[in-house]
């Protein structure tokens, strides 16, 4: 039998308020240290699937399945993309679709008989190629299921941003290309579920490519595409980012032959009345779950790449212009820049989530999510709100974060790196897997979310992350940073000694070297977090700090928290009432 994943991802949504929230970054070879291309992303769902997958490169003939994966572990059950996937005591999924391979190759204009291979989480990730992805979900006017074929007037819907992910990571080496062919499937097969961004970057070029279905037969979806610019940085936070859509320029515009006549026809944009079209305007209700959800996220990250720019955290409303496409930074970045942007809870600003009540007696930034809170994917207008916390780059539901990264001037076979880092970017430690590795290590290719495996890696670091919070500013500063970048510097530093071990290398030998270093330096990264959840177990365990060979120390509350609670009205006197 097959297991039909619509029905995983509708429970999901429902059981999970905190699903399909993520966000993601490009900086361009002009604006990093090193001229490196970096596309990063946080995957913000911690209870979906958390495995990081090695897709292996495999003939491609006859038809390509397509999927509607869901959410939950396991996202796909398949013989046909590695072992990794083929996931034992759960049943084979359901394909969607077929597409046939030529079909594929007429719209990349070139066949590609042996797909690369890819690094692969809920949506592709980097290929051997060096083509990297970055995801976040948006809301749409129209978000409707799939249709693998035309029915009753109902158009086919047979794409989300996963899979068309998947099969540009499989068939493209640059970003232009993936763009084509992306939007190429889209035009064709048409478009279901949510609206999605996706960025697409190769050593030279980045692109923000983003894609909604329509509610017509004829004209059943589109997408628009825009480059960044050389020398910028991009941040997308679940709002659709690109504006006016530009005619006439493909070299640094592209989008949907569906999106003019479909607009019109639905009188969501006429040019000829309104002028250049307004994507977000024209085909979303804007930010996710409630207002600043998304966009406090774009001011955070861009004014602390560049304060200079002064950007105001308040806008007017949810289709505001003052945050630009992309920036300029003040300093140019490194990896270490965007770990630390992934890593913020708006520390320093008004909208600190370790200061206050809500931060509890050690500044704990992270706020659970509960019933009144409703559905964060109910962006109708008709949704009641009784409150709403801060949404922080960094949140307790985050599943995985990266940054891939593809260096110019390194040898071929360390030129691209993924940097992974599993569970909650604040507490987690990115390990470095080169692109060209012919394996991942099992530990990050195995668990779930819903039942405890020693043998997962993302099960170590999610337990460290959840112990932090009986005394988080302590923990976070005194034992887990220092730790982080020790480990961090030490993984980078092997990296550098790798360029030199490759040179002169033949394909074979250098392949097995980038393998043995990503297993390596992976399973001492696993290991001292493994030994450091250990040790701050016993360390902070009854809110006591016990330190082998010092005496036992009771830290109790801070002074300040101390007034916000009834301890200065408790029982000291035998004469109270």
């Amino acid at each position: 039998m097959y297991r039909f994943t619509a029905l995983f991802l509708a429970v999901f949504i429902l059981s999970a308020v905190q699903a399909l929230a993520c966000t993601t970054m490009i900086v361009t070879p002009g604006a990093s240290a090193d001229g490196s291309m970096l596309v990063a992303h946080s995957d913000d769902d911690e209870l979906g699937d958390q495995r990081l997958i090695y897709v292996p490169a495999k003939k491609q003939e006859g038809s390509r399945k397509t999927y509607s994966d869901g959410l939950m572990y396991p996202r796909i059950v398949t013989d046909d993309r590695g072992p990794a996937y083929n996931t034992p005591d759960h049943e084979p999924t359901a394909p969607l679709a077929l597409i046939p391979y030529n079909e594929i190759w007429k719209i990349l204009g070139r066949e590609q008989k042996t797909s690369f291979a890819y690094f692969d989480g809920n949506y592709g990730i980097m290929n051997e190629k060096n083509l990297m992805m970055g995801e976040c979900t948006n809301a749409a006017n129209f978000e409707p299921d799939p249709n693998p074929k035309r029915s009753h007037g109902k158009p086919q819907r047979i794409f989300y941003s996963s899979e068309l992910s998947r099969i540009a990571l499989e068939n493209c080496t640059t970003a232009r290309e993936a763009v084509r062919l992306m939007g190429g499937l889209i035009d064709k097969y048409g478009f279901f579920s949510t609206g999605e961004t996706l960025l697409v970057g190769d050593q030279k070029e980045a692109w923000v490519f983003e894609m909604c279905a329509l509610p017509d037969a004829r004209y059943h979806s589109a997408w628009v595409a825009k480059r960044v610019p050389d020398g910028e940085y991009f941040v997308a936070a679940n709002t659709f980012r690109i504006r006016e859509v530009v005619m006439n320029d493909p070299d640094n515009f592209q989008y949907s032959k569906h999106l003019v006549p479909g607009l019109k026809k639905l009188e969501w944009w006429d040019i000829k009345k309104q002028g250049p079209i307004d994507w977000l305007r024209a085909v979303s209700p804007g930010e996710y779950n409630h207002p600043y959800y998304s966009l406090r996220r774009i001011w955070r990250t861009m004014d602390r790449v560049n304060p200079d720019l002064g950007l105001s955290p308040w806008v007017q409303d949810t289709y505001t212009r003052d945050y630009p496409f992309s920036i300029k930074p003040k300093n140019k970045l490194t990896p270490h820049d965007v770990f630390a942007l992934y890593r913020d809870h708006y520390e320093g600003t008004e909208f600190d989530l370790t200061k206050g009540v809500a931060a509890g007696p050690y500044g704990d930034p992270h706020r659970f999510v509960g019933p009144y809170d409703g559905n964060q994917n109910n962006v109708s207008k008709e949704k009641k709100f009784y409150g709403a916390w801060e949404r922080a780059i960094s949140v307790f539901y985050q599943g995985y974060t990266f940054v891939c990264q593809t260096r110019p001037k390194a040898p071929e076979f360390t030129k691209g790196v993924l940097w992974f880092g599993p569970d909650v970017s604040a507490t987690t430690c990115f390990t470095p897997f080169f692109s060209k590795m012919a394996q991942l290590p099992k530990p990050y290719q195995v668990g779930s979310p819903q039942k405890f495996n020693p043998a997962s890696a993302w099960w170590h670091f999610d337990l460290l992350a959840n112990w932090t919070r009986l005394n988080f500013q302590r923990m976070t500063t005194v034992d887990i940073n220092p730790v982080q970048q020790e480990l961090e510097r030490k993984a980078m530093l092997g990296m550098k000694a790798m360029d030199m071990a490759v040179a002169n290398q033949s394909p074979e030998e250098a392949r097995r070297l980038v393998t043995e270093f990503s297993f390596r330096t992976a399973s001492m990264i696993l290991n001292r977090w493994r030994n450091l959840s250990f040790d701050l177990f016993s360390k902070y365990s009854d809110g006591y700090i016990n330190v082998p060979g010092h005496p036992v120390l009771a830290i109790g509350y801070p002074a300040s928290w101390l007034k916000e609670t009834a301890y200065n009205n408790g029982p000291i006197s035998y004469d109270m009432k």
